[in-house]
């Protein structure tokens, strides 16, 4: 079922969420998004009126932490907090010791991936491929609290397929096992990224669990945020891909959600300026080389909804150094956001 967003309920947002010794900032936290969302863009979605971001999730299994990408998202030094370390995987004990290891890489909340819809990753019977054997989940949850000493958290999603919506139930055994919050993404794991969200589920489990609720899924306009928040009864909102070359929609959702008016769009110098900033983050956390090749990426995401954005992502995408990607952004990317910004 979904539902118009037409006539939306009015009234303040819920007091931000508490997790564990936590008190977030406000209701919007920003999703994990593997190969997204590293520490540069979560610290630039924090800037911009995010609660909480979630670390990239990193597989249970310790021994492949070896990597270079790994290391990456395991490196938490100067991050503002509470810093939210996602693990992955299928075996109790492994999950128990991966959450041991982050705490002591300075994680201040461990989130167990039970959503992800990915193939190789529901291959290994892990993330949202879990949600068909809750006696399984059972035992993971109650490993990991029992694990370490920090808030742990759960994300899912409201089941299997549309005839095995079992998040409820899970939501119940993710309570009872000691878990400080539950988010669900209001698709199954059949459904993948396809169709719209639906949010019924997330509702009915809000009558099940006393603690923080973060509804996922579609919330990708402050009108959508108020009518998640309002309509299920959660406690936070999380934001996933509409924040992809808009990270600023945390401030413009905060701000909508406060006040019950829309901030005024950003200005192109403004976005010039917090691409670069952005860019500059990526150069310095990778290596200019690799910072280059990450920056195509997200560049294409800044360039949605700009006439001509094909052609502006090919001429960036010829952009080979670190100087040329900064040429490209101050001189034609500049040009061609001020003519947008005038109707050009």
């Amino acid at each position: 079922m979904t539902h118009a967003v037409a006539h939306l309920p009015t009234g303040r947002p819920p007091a931000p969420p508490r997790i564990g010794p936590h008190t977030l900032a406000n209701n919007l936290i920003l999703a994990p998004m593997a190969g997204v969302t590293d520490r540069p863009f979560r610290e630039l979605c924090r800037r911009l009126g995010a609660g909480l971001a979630v670390g990239e999730m990193v597989a249970a299994d310790t021994r492949l932490w070896g990597s270079r990408k790994s290391q990456r998202r395991l490196d938490h030094q100067g991050e503002t907090g509470p810093i939210v370390a996602q693990i992955v995987g299928n075996e109790p004990e492994a999950l128990a010791e991966a959450a041991r290891r982050n705490l002591d890489l300075g994680a201040d909340i461990i989130d167990i991936n039970m959503g992800c819809p990915a193939k190789k990753v529901c291959r290994k019977a892990a993330g949202s491929a879990l949600l068909r054997d809750e006696r399984l989940i059972g035992r993971i949850l109650a490993a990991v609290v029992a694990a370490v000493p920090l808030p742990v958290t759960l994300k899912i999603r409201t089941g299997w397929s549309p005839t095995e919506r079992n998040a409820p139930l899970i939501a119940r055994i993710a309570w009872e096992s000691g878990v400080a919050a539950l988010t669900v993404h209001g698709r199954t794991r059949a459904c993948g990224f396809t169709g719209p969200a639906e949010y019924d589920t997330i509702r009915a489990i809000r009558d099940l669990i006393p603690i923080p609720l973060i509804a996922n899924g579609d919330i990708d306009a402050p009108e959508r945020a108020r009518f998640v928040l309002n309509y299920t009864g959660a406690d936070a909102i999380m934001i996933g891909r509409a924040a992809l070359g808009r990270p600023w929609i945390f401030r413009e959702i905060d701000h909508y959600l406060a006040t019950g008016h829309h901030l005024s769009r950003p200005t192109p110098d403004w976005v010039r300026s917090t691409l670069l900033q952005h860019l500059h983050a990526l150069y310095d956390h990778y290596d200019d080389r690799t910072g280059v090749g990450i920056a195509r990426k997200h560049l294409g995401w800044y360039l949605r909804g700009l006439r001509d954005a094909a052609d502006l992502r090919a001429g960036f995408n010829r952009a080979g150094t670190r100087q040329e990607q900064m040429t490209f952004i101050e001189g034609t990317l500049a040009c061609a956001l001020g003519k947008a910004e005038n109707g050009g």
